[in-house]
């Protein structure tokens, strides 16, 4: 998708995922990691949701996973995703541990050609000036 172009919805940034959204911008995956206990997490936050702790940082990820699971959606949701229809909508273990909702690229929206299992890496949507999303595709 190339700038301007894009109608859909659109994440809001919030103060504490500012960074990811830079970092997503730049075609980096980035996710938050507890200093206390070593849990890495998505969604980006200011404490862990394992522990507790507010001693978070920011770790570049390597952008590589394993598709969880997926689902081919036939019937748009909302209009602005007519004419995208198939796509696959996805959720990937990344190798840090985390697990992040996401879609599925540069696959045939087919049974056929996608199974849980299968080894994916990072790809990144450029859908405005300010908003590039990380999605994935086969590696």
């Amino acid at each position: 998708m190339t700038s301007g172009a894009y109608q859909g919805p659109l994440p809001v940034k919030q103060p504490e995922s500012d960074f990811y959204w830079e970092k997503a911008q730049a075609h980096e995956l980035w996710l938050r990691r507890c200093n206390a206990c070593e849990h890495a997490y998505f969604y980006p936050r200011d404490f862990c949701p394992d522990c507790g702790s507010r001693d978070v940082s920011w770790v570049q990820a390597s952008g590589k996973g394993t598709l969880h699971t997926f689902a081919i959606v036939h019937r748009a949701p909302v209009p602005a995703f007519r004419d995208h229809v198939p796509f696959v909508v996805a959720m990937v273990d990344l190798e840090e541990g985390p697990r992040i909702p996401t879609n599925l690229v540069d696959v045939e929206p087919d049974p056929a050609h996608i199974h849980v299992g299968m080894a994916v890496e990072v790809a990144f949507a450029d859908l405005t000036d300010e908003i590039t999303l990380p999605v994935f595709r086969p590696s």
